[in-house]
């Protein structure tokens, strides 16, 4: 799959090489993701006073991280379709691509870090 397309007037920077290396790990995520939440559903409740307590806890924390686990399997997902249409790889704001290296280490990025630098700074 190459991903060597014209957008707008520049093209995308990822070899076929680079392009399945980051498609391997964003599979390797979505099946960690999908563990991690069958794991966190099937923690058992626990029973006694002291443990209702504890157990609360323990809920709020699983919810939390299965809401965590749920965006970034979203993410992934996207990324992974983004990839299946030639679309991978290239910032949703300004419409460059996104540098290698950024996708390396997040490799579901939707912006590039310039963009994503104005996002968080307008939260």
């Amino acid at each position: 799959m190459v991903n060597h397309q014209i957008i707008g007037d520049r093209a995308t920077h990822l070899s076929p090489e680079v392009l399945a290396a980051l498609q391997e790990n964003l599979h390797e995520q979505r099946l960690f993701r999908q563990e991690q939440l069958r794991q966190l559903a099937a923690a058992p409740p626990e029973a006694g006073t002291s443990r209702r307590r504890r157990s609360a806890a323990q809920t709020e924390v699983r919810v939390k991280l299965a809401a965590s686990a749920r965006m970034v399997l979203s993410d992934v997902e996207a990324a992974l379709r983004r990839i299946a249409e030639g679309r991978y790889g290239v910032c949703h704001l300004c419409r460059r691509p996104i540098d290698r290296e950024r996708l390396m280490i997040v490799p579901q990025a939707r912006y590039c870090a310039r963009c994503q630098q104005v996002r968080e700074a307008g939260r």
